[in-house]
């Protein structure tokens, strides 16, 4: 586990995204939802239909990087799966979040590989490498993704930050999290959630 997964391992994607991380999509979901995933984001520019940038991806990402995937639209294709799944594995990839389907769905869950998608779908992809790119600026639903930046995902969802705010993010975090629990206390003694936020 890296320094950024320690850093932001106790808080939910709901907590980070209170305390200024900024959500993915919601329909990008894992495909366990016992899955979490946190590392330096590797972005893949994926030509609608075709999944060659993903393959070229696999081998000049870093080791722990997060592959995060936009599909220009291109969403219900099989991008990814067995066979990628056993290259990132070997190449000790920190996961997939894709806007998009994979394919192959029980041996994805038999691996282990923290994969964030659409769905699955059984259709093919092409190879053709004249359109899509590596490291380039992303925008998957309206949020903005960079390689460098930090993609955390677990049931809830997928959230993005700057590298440069893990710190403040983990603080704010921290402390909504000190709240909650006061929160919680609270209830627990009798109190009700409209007096607790003055909506009564």
């Amino acid at each position: 586990m890296n320094a950024t997964a320690v850093d932001l391992h106790p808080y939910g994607t709901a907590t980070l995204h209170e305390s200024g991380a900024v959500p993915l999509p919601p329909r990008i979901r894992p495909l366990d939802r016992t899955w979490w995933v946190c590392g330096r984001v590797f972005t893949v520019d994926a030509a609608p239909g075709h999944n060659i940038w993903l393959h070229r991806a696999i081998y000049a990402a870093e080791p722990g990087d997060v592959l995060v995937v936009a599909t220009g639209g291109g969403f219900e294709y099989g991008y990814w799966g067995d066979i990628m799944t056993h290259a990132a594995r070997e190449r000790r990839l920190g996961g997939l979040v894709i806007d998009g389907c994979v394919r192959d769905g029980s041996d994805l869950l038999r691996m282990g590989l923290p994969v964030f998608a659409r769905g699955l779908c059984v259709r093919g992809t092409g190879k053709d490498p004249s359109r899509g790119g590596l490291r380039g600026e992303l925008s998957i639903g309206g949020a903005t993704v960079c390689s460098g930046d930090i993609v955390v995902g677990d049931a809830d969802g997928v959230v993005v930050l700057p590298a440069e705010q893990i710190d403040v993010v983990a603080a704010r975090a921290y402390e909504r999290e000190q709240k909650e629990e006061s929160v919680r206390t609270r209830l627990a003694a009798g109190e009700s959630t409209l007096d607790i936020y003055g909506l009564a």
